[in-house]
C-alpha cells in the first residue's frame, strides 16, 4: 500500500467532515459487545492456578463515575475540540500538517479521540496508509452519528493505554495510585491524562522528572481552555507525586509467579494463537480458554522453601532453580527470583528464563559427552597443572585452575570430579569447541553458543532451563525432550486450540550418556558437590564463574533434573556485576555452597516418600576380538542388509515385534522407559528416528517403551 503525503492527509480528513462521510462501513462497533470470558491456568493436578481476567469486565467504569476534571485533563491533552468536531477535525489536522511541515517529519498528530478509539479497537491497526486512514475517517465520523460524545469518551477511557499492562482509565489509576479512579486529584488526573501518548517514556516509576513535565503540559492546557482557574493550576503543579506501591495486593497473589508469567509470555508471543500481538492478547485476556500445564504445586512450595532456608536474607543474592522431568520434559517447578509481586527493580525479570548468566564449570559435562562421544577413554590421563599456557588461533590461551594448584597428570575423570580448568581446556582443544557447543546444544541449550575454547570454562550465557533440560537429557540416557510448560489448551466451547505432542531426539549414545553419569556421581560422592549429596544415587555438577559473579550446582536423579544458579542480579555501584565474597555475602560463594545446599534440600524434600531408582550402569567394553583367520571365500554369500533402509513406524507394537522388524534391517535396538508412559505395557509409545527416514544399515534405533 501507499504511504499517505501528508497534504493529502488534510484534504482526506477536510472532505470526510464536508461531505458526512459518503464513505460507507459495517465495522462501526454494535450496541451488543461480544461476550468476553476470562481464561484459566491450572496445575498438573488440575488446581485453579490464576485467572487472567478479560480486561474488560475488570476495569470498566461509567462515565458519570469519573471525576469531570480527569474527563477535563484527558481532553485538554488529547483533543480539546472534542466536543465540537464531527469525528475528524479539519482544525486539528491543519495545525498537524503545519507542524509536520515545520520540522520535516511527524511532529503532531490530528487524529481526534473518536479516531484513536476507531483505530484500537475496531480497526487494530495503525498503519500510515491511505486506505487505513481513509476507513479510520469514516467510521470515526460513523461513530459520533450513532452515539453520544459522553459515550464516545466512555468507550475511549475504558479501552486506552495507559502503560504497564494497565488498560482503561480504572486500571491506570490502580497501577499507578493505589486507588479508583473515582478519588484522583487534578494533579493525579492531569498525570494519568499525559500518559497516553507515550506511556513508557512517561511511566513515573521509571522516568519521574519526565512524567512531571508532561503532568504540568497538561495542566496548562486546561488552565489554556478555561478548565482550570489559576489558583488551581499552581495548587496541581506544586502538588508532589506520591506513587501507589508497584506491589500486587497480598489477597490477589498467586503461587508460581513466575512459571505462570513464562506461560502468559509464551502465549502472548507464539503465532499459533493469533496473526497479532492484539489478536493473541484478546484471545489470552478474553477467549475463555483453559490452560492445563506441568506445574506441580507441591514441588513448587518446595522449590521456594528451600531458597529461603539457604538464603533468608532478602538483600543477599537471588536465586534461580528449575526442575525438570527427564522423560517427559515436564517443568515441575520454577523460581525466577526474590519476589514475582516485589517492587524490586528486577523482581519482574524471570532469571530463570530471561537474560541468562555464565555457566562455569557446570559446562564442562557438555564437553565430557563430546569426548566421550568422539571415543576418548575417560580413563586418559592429561596434564593438570596449576596453570598452563595452550597456543590456540588468537595467541596464548592462560588457564588456571579454580585453586591455583593441580597434579602433574589426572585422568579425565578426575578431572571432572574435581574440576581441573588446565586439563578440561587441553580436551576441548582435543576435541574442537565447534563440535562441544553443537553437542551442548542438542542436549538441550537452547541460548546461543559462542565457539571458542573458553567456552569449556562456561564463559558463554545460559539460563536455569537450559541447565536442568540438557542434563535431563544424561539422565534420560542420551534421549533429550524439549521442556514443557503447557500440555493442553481448550477454548470456551470445548474445543482444543493445542495439546502438546512429546517428542523425543537422540541426543548421544546411551552408552555415552550412561557414562557420564557415572562419572557426574563422584562429584557428588568425592569431589566438589559433596553438599549436593541424598540418600540415593545422584549426578551432578558445580560451576563458579570468574571472580565468583555466578554460582551453579546442576544435578539430576533418575526422576528429576534440577538446575540451581545464585547471583545479584542487579549491577553495583560501579555499574558492574556484583562479587559473591565479603562484604557482599558472609562467605565466598561457589557452586559447591549456596547452590548445591539449595538443590541438596530441594530434590531431598520433593524425592521423599518416592522409591529409589538406580542409573543404568555403563556397558563394559567389548572384548578385544582375536585376530582374524584366513576363511575360503563363499561363491554366493549371503544376502545382508542393504548399505541404507528407511525407517519403519512400530509405534503401538510390542517390544518383541518391533525388535524383530528392525533386526531384520540390520538396525541395533536401543530401549528407554519413561517415566510417565501414555500406552500400555511393553508397548512402543515413541521411537528415533521417526519413520519414512532413511537410515544405513548397522545404525541404532531408540525405543520409549512403557514399562
Amino acid at each position: 500500500m501507499r504511504r499517505i503525503p501528508t497534504p493529502l492527509l488534510g484534504l482526506i480528513a477536510l472532505a470526510l467532515a464536508a461531505g458526512a462521510c459518503s464513505y460507507e462501513s459495517r465495522d462501526v462497533l454494535p450496541e451488543t459487545p461480544q461476550k468476553i470470558e476470562s481464561s484459566t491456568l491450572y496445575s498438573a493436578d488440575q488446581t485453579l492456578l490464576h485467572t487472567f481476567h478479560a480486561e474488560e469486565n475488570r476495569k470498566v467504569i461509567p462515565i458519570d463515575q469519573i471525576p469531570r476534571h480527569v474527563r477535563d485533563a484527558v481532553v485538554s491533552i488529547e483533543d480539546e475540540r472534542f466536543y465540537r468536531h464531527p469525528g475528524v477535525d479539519v482544525r486539528a489536522v491543519a495545525r498537524a500538517l503545519r507542524a509536520d511541515t515545520k520540522v520535516g517529519g511527524i511532529a503532531e498528530g490530528g487524529s481526534t479521540i473518536t479516531q484513536q478509539y476507531v483505530k484500537q479497537e475496531i480497526l487494530g491497526d495503525s498503519a500510515q496508509t491511505m486506505d487505513r486512514k481513509i476507513r479510520e475517517a469514516a467510521l470515526a465520523v460513523q461513530l459520533e452519528q450513532r452515539y453520544s460524545k459522553d459515550r464516545i469518551l466512555e468507550l475511549y477511557l475504558n479501552a486506552i493505554y495507559f502503560g504497564k499492562g494497565a488498560y482503561g482509565i480504572e486500571a491506570a489509576a490502580q497501577q499507578y495510585f493505589g486507588r479508583s479512579v473515582t478519588e484522583v486529584t487534578l494533579a493525579q488526573g492531569a498525570l494519568l491524562a499525559g500518559l497516553i501518548q507515550r506511556p513508557g517514556a512517561t511511566d513515573p516509576f521509571a522516568h519521574l522528572p519526565e512524567a512531571t513535565a508532561r503532568r504540568n503540559v497538561v495542566l496548562e492546557r486546561m488552565h489554556d481552555n478555561g478548565l482550570a482557574t489559576a489558583a488551581q493550576l499552581e495548587e496541581a503543579i506544586a502538588e508532589p507525586i506520591v506513587l501507589g506501591s508497584s506491589v500486587l495486593p497480598a489477597a490477589e497473589q498467586y503461587p508460581a509467579a513466575y512459571f505462570v508469567e513464562e506461560v502468559k509470555q509464551w502465549i502472548l508471543d507464539d503465532e499459533r494463537f493469533g496473526a497479532t500481538p492484539k489478536e493473541r492478547r484478546d484471545l489470552l485476556f478474553g477467549g475463555g480458554l483453559q490452560i492445563q500445564t506441568t506445574v506441580d504445586l507441591v514441588a513448587q512450595a518446595q522449590a521456594e522453601a528451600a531458597v529461603a532456608a539457604i538464603l533468608p536474607d532478602p538483600s543477599g543474592p537471588a536465586v534461580s532453580l528449575v526442575s525438570i522431568e527427564p522423560s517427559t520434559g515436564y517443568v515441575r517447578a520454577m523460581v525466577g527470583g526474590r519476589n514475582f509481586f516485589g517492587d524490586g527493580p528486577s523482581d519482574k525479570l524471570n532469571l530463570a528464563t530471561q537474560g541468562g548468566r555464565q555457566a562455569g564449570s557446570s559446562f564442562k559435562p557438555f564437553i565430557l559427552a563430546t569426548a566421550l562421544e568422539a571415543g576418548i577413554d575417560p580413563e586418559t590421563r592429561i596434564p593438570a597443572p596449576g596453570c598452563i599456557n595452550l597456543p590456540i588461533e588468537s595467541g596464548t590461551w592462560n588457564v588456571c585452575n579454580a585453586e591455583g594448584s593441580g597434579p602433574a597428570t589426572a585422568s579425565i575423570i578426575e578431572g571432572t570430579v574435581y574440576s581441573y580448568n588446565t586439563l578440561y581446556a587441553q580436551l576441548v582443544l582435543r576435541v574442537g569447541a565447534t563440535a562441544a557447543m553443537a553437542e551442548a546444544t542438542r542436549l538441550g541449550i537452547a541460548s546461543p553458543l559462542e565457539t571458542n575454547p573458553a567456552s569449556v570454562l562456561g564463559t558463554n550465557n545460559v539460563t536455569a532451563l537450559d541447565m536442568a533440560t540438557a542434563y535431563a537429557s544424561f539422565a534420560n540416557r542420551g534421549v533429550h525432550v524439549d521442556p514443557v510448560l503447557v500440555t493442553r489448551i481448550t477454548r470456551a466451547d470445548g474445543t482444543v486450540l493445542y495439546e502438546n505432542q512429546h517428542r523425543q531426539d537422540k541426543a548421544m549414545n546411551a552408552a555415552s550418556a550412561d557414562q557420564v553419569t557415572t562419572i557426574l556421581e563422584q562429584v557428588i560422592e568425592r569431589g566438589t558437590g559433596t553438599r549436593a549429596k541424598l540418600d540415593r544415587p545422584a549426578a551432578g555438577k558445580t560451576g563458579s564463574s570468574q571472580n565468583n559473579l555466578d554460582a551453579w550446582f546442576v544435578g539430576y536423579t533418575p526422576e528429576l533434573s534440577t538446575a540451581v544458579w545464585v547471583g545479584f542480579p542487579n549491577l553495583g555501584a560501579n555499574n558492574e556485576l556484583i562479587p559473591m565474597r565479603r562484604p557482599n555475602t558472609p562467605i565466598t560463594v561457589f557452586g559447591g555452597t549456596y547452590p548445591a545446599q539449595i538443590w541438596q534440600r530441594f530434590m531431598t524434600a520433593a524425592l521423599a516418600g518416592r522409591p529409589v531408582v538406580a542409573f543404568a550402569k555403563p556397558a563394559p567394553p567389548p572384548p578385544t576380538p582375536p585376530p582374524p583367520t584366513a576363511v575360503a571365500p563363499q561363491a554366493n554369500p549371503p544376502a545382508g542388509p542393504g548399505p541404507s533402509a528407511t525407517m519403519p513406524s512400530v509405534v503401538g507394537q510390542s517390544l518383541l515385534a518391533a525388535t524383530e522388524t528392525l533386526e531384520r534391517l540390520g538396525l541395533i535396538v536401543e530401549v528407554v522407559t519413561p517415566t510417565a508412559p501414555a500406552g500400555g505395557a511393553g508397548v512402543v509409545v515413541a521411537q528415533s528416528p521417526a519413520a519414512g527416514q532413511r537410515i544405513p544399515a548397522g545404525a541404532s534405533v531408540l525405543l520409549e517403551v512403557a514399562d
